[in-house]
């Protein structure tokens, strides 16, 4: 049994995405809310007939409309991702309980890595993607595989070790399951586990150790510099301290 380290960050599978998502969720509700009352008070204040309250309804209206047409598309579409990631590190998990190093939403500066895996086989990264349709691996995107291809490249400085990039379809039916494009193993969820069950240890326990090492190590120090950049972007004021009246006086 191989001792098992995680994302000292403490992230979860999809943990990025899904925030987004509610983001995304809460801007808009604000939005609309917003407008509606800003209406509503016009309509009391002004009058049904004013210009103001007409030009309010307007933009009210055509506020719904863009969210209809845009807006819920990418919500709904950014929501099918984080539940793919879900789904994916779920499946990935259970690496897990056999010995490997499961890493989720890695940030490295770079854009996130959806998954990390650490094991006997060696080093690799998922990339997941939620598409509901067939997929053939001769038309991936090649948006796609740039993204995989600079994960394994972000990995493989931290470790200095070979990565294997995976772009992992959640959903999709894949022509030709396992099949390479341009570096690139193209892996339906549900084949996954037994893709990495079947592969042949390639790293000895020393290299595993240490690459969980400096992966761990990037994670902290890259989550470490986030925070103190959000402090300078966003400093705290300093605590008044409490006025302190003289034995003498009241």
């Amino acid at each position: 049994m191989y001792v098992v380290d995680t994302d000292p960050t403490g992230r979860t599978a999809g943990q990025y995405a899904r925030a987004a998502v509610e983001r995304l969720r809460l801007r808009t509700l604000v939005t609309l809310g917003v407008l509606a009352v800003a209406s509503a008070v016009l309509g009391r204040t002004l009058g049904l007939h004013s210009l103001l309250f007409l030009a309010s309804e307007i933009a009210l209206l055509v506020c719904m409309f863009v969210i209809s047409r845009y807006v819920l598309p990418l919500v709904e579409r950014r929501d099918r991702g984080a539940t793919g990631e879900e789904q994916v590190g779920g499946i990935l998990d259970q690496m897990a309980d056999l010995g490997w190093s499961v890493i989720h939403d890695a940030s490295l500066g770079r854009g996130n890595v959806d998954h990390i895996l650490i094991g006997p086989p060696g080093i690799f990264t998922i990339e997941t993607k939620s598409h509901p349709g067939p997929v053939r691996v001769a038309r991936v995107h090649g948006e796609t595989l740039r993204q995989a291809q600079a994960q394994r490249s972000a990995i493989e400085r931290v470790t200095g070790l070979e990565v294997e990039p995976l772009v992992v379809f959640s959903r999709a039916w894949v022509d030709r399951p396992m099949a390479r494009r341009k570096g690139v193993r193209v892996v339906p969820a549900r084949m996954l586990l037994r893709y990495l069950g079947k592969l042949q240890a390639q790293l000895s326990q020393e290299q595993i150790d240490r690459a969980q090492q400096l992966v761990a190590q990037a994670l902290l120090e890259h989550h470490a510099h986030a925070r103190e950049s959000g402090a300078r972007r966003h400093p705290r004021r300093p605590r008044r301290l409490p006025l302190v009246r003289g034995r003498g006086g009241r």
